[in-house]
């Protein structure tokens, strides 16, 4: 505009010349404007793009961690698949140590003509009551080794039956009279992961384990629990004769 002016004043421009320049100004104007504007947009794409970018590194960060974390819990459970086989491993053994040696088989008289012409009747299928209490009828026979591993087929095969409760008890307590403490305890402890039921037995007998293993302090432990959280079960009861019998030993 001031060489606009300048012209105007030294006479040498007409006025087409200087309507041409104004528009050019003008022009000039516009195309500043609209290049700030782009400059503007240009911007903020720019810094969404940067939050973006950030955005993505973070969730790179926590896929890393997530990757990381599940890594270490896969070896953990590698480790508990290890011990909990060695466990098993274990009980086989001591199971086997357990049962009675196998009785010598009695010759079978051979079947008359007719006889093995005949099929053999087809095997009856046994529902979970009569496996559980055939596997009580062993325990009380005082075969103790053959009565953990028909409890353990009792539970295997029926994990959710309302008895699963008591055939791994039975499996503790077949252990205690063997006086395999250390073993009984593992099994009682086990009682515990399926609820209420045979809870308070299972306490009752995790303090005598204990006691048994010279371990005063958590059997008293165990006893007391018993009384705090099932103030009403018999268990609870032969648990507070027992506190109390122990404390006037030890005075």
């Amino acid at each position: 505009m001031a060489a606009v002016l300048a012209l105007l004043a030294s006479g040498c421009a007409s006025r087409g010349t200087v309507s041409h320049l104004q528009s050019e100004v003008e022009r000039l104007r516009t195309d500043l404007t609209d290049l700030r504007a782009a400059q503007e947009t240009t911007a903020r794409d720019v810094t969404r793009a940067r939050n973006d970018l950030a955005a993505l590194d973070a969730l790179v960060a926590e896929a890393r961690a997530g990757v990381q974390g599940a890594t270490t819990e896969i070896a953990g459970l590698g480790r508990r698949l290890e011990s909990a086989e060695a466990a098993i491993r274990e009980t086989r053994a001591r199971v086997l140590a357990l049962a009675p040696p196998p009785a010598p088989a009695v010759p079978q008289p051979a079947p008359g003509p007719e006889r093995s012409r005949r099929e053999p009747p087809a095997a009856r299928a046994v529902g979970p009551e009569q496996a559980y209490a055939a596997a009580m009828a062993t325990f009380r026979a005082r075969e103790h080794g053959q009565a953990v591993l028909d409890f353990l087929d009792f539970i295997a095969k029926h994990p959710r039956h309302p008895l699963a409760a008591n055939a791994q008890y039975w499996i503790g307590e077949a252990y205690y009279v063997q006086r395999d403490f250390r073993q009984a305890l593992v099994e009682f402890q086990r009682v515990l992961e399926y609820g209420e039921t045979k809870a308070p037995d299972a306490l009752l007998k995790i303090g005598l384990s204990y006691w048994n293993l010279r371990d005063a302090p958590r059997a008293r432990q165990a006893w007391t629990r018993v009384i705090g959280e099932y103030p009403r079960a018999e268990a609870a009861a032969k648990a507070r004769t027992l506190l109390r019998a122990h404390a006037a030993r030890r005075r």
